[in-house]
């Protein structure tokens, strides 16, 4: 019978265990090894029947045995050192205390996703991971970060197959009462709220929970709320769910009603009010709508408030494709802002203007979240070196006239949580080597350029851990994939084979991640025979272990899952590749560990970073992958094997995956199994195991997150903190008056001549020209501008490559014409074909780069033609 009421009833643990309750609360024991084990210890199989969720665990303890804990002393002291630790580390100085003062009070981060651990599902891939790795990572640095986020009552959907290996979608109910989390209360103890108005006089409602996650609080955002009619209800039902409204209203709640959260979180606990804000990309991008708005009542004007938001304000886009970005109809969004709706005190058409796609192969009745996000900071990135330059290009039609290279878009390498990706079994090895605080501090400040320790383990040592690891592996598979196939229809009697299925002294491979088409989930299938002949080869076979997640709404993708459980599902080869599905944090804990070849093979350059690979290797598992995102950026051979890209312009997309496909098998035929099958004369795999150590000692370094987080804070955060903190209400005003003017007065800067003391089309190297030029600068004074110089290689088409700028000085003026001289000498630095150009650049003490609005003079074409050319 299904009850009509649902409540929960939270155990009443005994005096001398309520340390306990702050353990639970506090998502560090999802990371804390020695947490963890406490836990299991209070009752092991409950433990595991409550997916190792410690907030559920005590939800289902017998009374008794609180009662026998409360009398074990040894349980005790146990629980008194675990709940002192915890204190110690969410209240001592970290990295970030020792850091030089002018560093941020504090740091609001915001994302439409969080994975901290499967006990809070609200992630659906690799941005929620890398949201919640960010924040786990600032908490084991000390950084005072705030997350801000959504609750979503339903998560992300759990995922299932039919019998005929379809995709199938379910939406448990998430009970807030049941997860890790607390209602932020007012000092009366009511919930606290924020509320956003709608069009037509509503309003959305929403509490805010609080998890807390070590030192760091992330506040989620919910509006399944009394208060609330049913359609604003729902607004927070689904990650990535709904129609455009539902998802614009879902962005506005983030944004705006996140802000108004930090503010509350602040006023009622004392917490710094953040310098910096962080929109981790565009979903959260009207949190800078709002602090206009705040800004609005401070007697600024909606240009002044823009300077003085954007100087704090920093934005990082993990999306290669305009696809992949959020874009809404200008009408719906005009619908909810203005004097009916949100933010009545702000102009509509200021905010429209904000997100515009108003430049060159833009859609001008589009409102495009990304565009608003990098309009709105001062300081922008990409998630990896890659990365950062295919954003420059997406992007670079906000900056008119630059090339770019030249784009404002910098790029920061994501990393990884190791105390959350790397096996205990690693540590431990690791532990033995150097000691147990050593081995924390490496996997989370970092800062070592290498693990040199790594050199000293035994061969012996790492065969042995890599082989537990995989057998690990083959055990959870198996225990996978049975729980599957009985959830597609299959009785026990017809599951016996499952018992054989993979073996752990055979090569295994990993592949993992959401099936958007690019990610190529399918290009092993390619050539069937071929990956046959791999998984059953009689001396070398390798095995494959594979999940991923397609789009509730992408069918393409739930085909590609489809094809490959299909293919699995032959009685031939299912003993040698599996299909897992619900892929999430908890599988992918156990994935990762166990095994030895981690495969992406995605479309170059669509994968913006790529962590999973990461997570891998930090276990030992060496990568196997498309010189994409981070893999482009550190592959050696020491490490693994780099797939050939087939990215000519003649090859089309089917002879791309083709020759592609080809070079996977080539790979795995010829270079890797025979590397890991091939003995040395101890009986192990030498050359394969001095892979593994160059992986762990010097690719290790560079994928923690804490290396991330601590550029993020020195070359991200803090130069923000600071500009945040130049423009105070007269600098705001001041800029923005003087960018109001320049624009105005730049149709009428000219470079008018230019000429140098070259004299023949060839010179020496090592020499250097008089450069001199005649500018005019209409109603602007050389104080407004820079003019530079810029040298280099040139191309055929007598472009200049890898350009040098170098600024020029003025010398005289205004003429009678009222044109300026500009000079400066032109060092003839490298040989070959070398040419100059000059252009001139507004400056102003508090932009954060030249090219921040997109102005440039260049010289005109009949002033050009030949004369910046020196030499060919």
């Amino acid at each position: 019978m299904k009850a009509i009421r649902r409540f929960t009833v939270r155990p009443v643990l005994p005096e001398a265990l309520h340390p306990l309750s702050d353990l639970a609360r506090n998502l560090r024991w999802s990371w804390h090894a020695e947490t963890r084990d406490l836990f299991q210890s209070v009752d092991p199989e409950r433990w595991t029947a409550s997916g190792c969720d410690p907030v559920r665990l005590l939800g289902s303890v017998s009374s008794g045995r609180l009662a026998q804990l409360s009398d074990d002393r040894r349980f005790l002291r146990r629980l008194s050192a675990a709940a002192d630790d915890l204190h110690d580390y969410v209240t001592g100085d970290r990295w970030y205390q020792s850091q030089p003062s002018e560093l941020p009070a504090a740091i609001a981060y915001f994302s439409p996703e969080f994975g901290i651990t499967a006990a809070l599902p609200q992630y659906s891939g690799g941005l929620g991971i890398l949201a919640g790795d960010h924040l786990k990572a600032a908490s084991d640095l000390g950084v005072p970060l705030i997350g801000v986020g959504l609750l979503y009552r339903h998560g992300y959907f759990r995922q299932s197959l039919s019998r005929d290996g379809w995709q199938q979608e379910h939406y448990p109910v998430l009970d807030p009462n049941e997860l890790p989390v607390s209602l932020l209360r007012e000092a009366d103890g009511t919930p606290s709220q924020v509320s956003l108005a709608l069009p037509g006089g509503t309003a959305l409602h929403a509490r805010i929970w609080l998890a807390q996650v070590g030192r760091v609080p992330l506040l989620l955002l919910d509006s399944d709320v009394e208060e609330n009619d049913l359609g604003e209800r729902g607004v927070t039902d689904r990650l990535y769910g709904g129609g455009s409204e539902h998802r614009l209203l879902q962005e506005m709640l983030l944004g705006i009603g996140g802000v108004r959260a930090v503010r509350t979180y602040c006023r009622l606990t004392g917490h710094a009010r953040p310098e910096v804000f962080h929109t981790n990309e565009g979903h959260a991008g009207f949190l800078g709508l709002e602090r206009i708005h705040e800004l609005s009542f401070e007697d600024l004007d909606f240009e002044a408030a823009l300077e003085a938001v954007r100087a704090g304000t920093v934005f990082t886009t993990h999306t290669p494709v305009p696809a992949g970005i959020d874009r809404f109809d200008r009408e719906l969004v005009a619908r909810h802002f203005g004097p009916d709706a949100e933010l009545p005190r702000i102009d509509v058409e200021h905010i429209l203007r904000l997100g515009m796609e108003t430049y060159p192969g833009g859609e001008p009745n589009l409102f495009n979240m990304a565009v608003m996000g990098l309009r709105l900071g001062q300081r922008a990135n990409g998630v990896s070196l890659l990365h950062g330059q295919v954003s420059r290009e997406m992007f670079s039609g906000l900056w008119p006239g630059f090339d770019p290279a030249e784009v404002p878009i910098t790029s920061v390498t994501n990393g990884v949580h190791a105390p959350t990706w790397v096996a205990p079994e690693v540590f431990r090895l690791g532990a033995r080597q150097i000691g147990a605080q050593r081995t924390e501090d490496a996997l989370t400040v970092g800062g070592s350029e290498t693990w040199d320790a790594v050199a000293d383990i035994p061969d012996q040592d790492i065969w042995e851990l890599r082989r537990s690891l995989r057998e690990q592996l083959v055990a959870e598979v198996r225990e996978r994939l049975y729980a599957s196939w009985r959830q597609r229809g299959a009785g026990t009697a017809e599951l016996g084979w499952i018992d054989g299925v993979l073996d752990p002294d055979v090569l295994t491979i990993g592949f993992a991640r959401r099936v958007p088409s690019y990610k190529r989930l399918t290009l092993m299938l390619r050539d069937r025979d071929r990956l046959m002949d791999l998984l059953l080869h009689s001396e070398r076979p390798v095995q494959i272990v594979v999940a991923g997640k397609a789009h509730p709404a992408d069918d393409g993708g739930k085909r590609l899952v489809q094809e490959l459980v299909r293919f699995a599902d032959d009685p031939r080869v299912r003993h040698r590749i599996v299909f897992l599905p619900d892929y999430g944090m908890a599988m992918a804990q156990k994935l990762y560990p166990g095994c030895d070849i981690w495969l992406n093979n995605p479309l170059r350059p669509l994968e913006a970073c790529g962590t999973s690979g990461m997570k891998a290797a930090l276990n030992g598992c060496l990568n196997l992958s498309v010189l994409d995102g981070w893999w482009d950026e550190w592959f050696r051979p020491d490490f693994g094997w780099a797939i050939p890209t087939a990215d000519g312009t003649a090859v089309d997309d089917d002879r791309r995956d083709e020759l592609e496909a080809s070079a996977l098998y080539d790979l795995l035929e010829q270079r890797v199994a025979p590397r890991f099958y091939e003995l040395g004369q101890a009986g192990l795999p030498d050359r394969w195991i001095e892979m593994v150590r160059q992986t762990l000692s010097h690719l290790g370094p560079k994928l923690l997150a804490g290396r991330m987080v601590r550029e993020y804070v020195e070359r991200l955060y803090t130069p923000a903190a600071l500009a945040h903190r130049s423009m105070d209400h007269p600098a705001a005003r001041e800029l923005a008056v003087w960018k109001s003017r320049v624009r105005a007065a730049w149709p009428h800067i000219t470079v008018d001549h230019v000429e140098t003391t070259a004299v023949t089309a060839t010179a020496e190297l090592g020499s250097t020209l008089a450069l001199r030029v005649l500018v005019g600068l209409g109603e602007l004074a050389p104080d407004d501008v820079e003019v530079q110089a810029v040298s280099g290689r040139v191309d055929s088409e007598d472009r200049i490559t890898d350009g040098t700028t170098f600024p020029l000085k003025p010398a005289g003026g205004p003429d009678a014409e009222g044109r300026w001289l500009y000079e400066g000498p032109l060092s003839l630095d490298r040989t070959g074909p070398f040419g100059y150009t000059v252009r001139i650049l507004p400056a102003h003490r508090l932009l954060a780069s030249t090219a921040e609005l997109g102005l440039v003079a260049v010289p005109a074409e009949e002033l050009t033609e030949g004369a910046g050319v020196l030499m060919r």
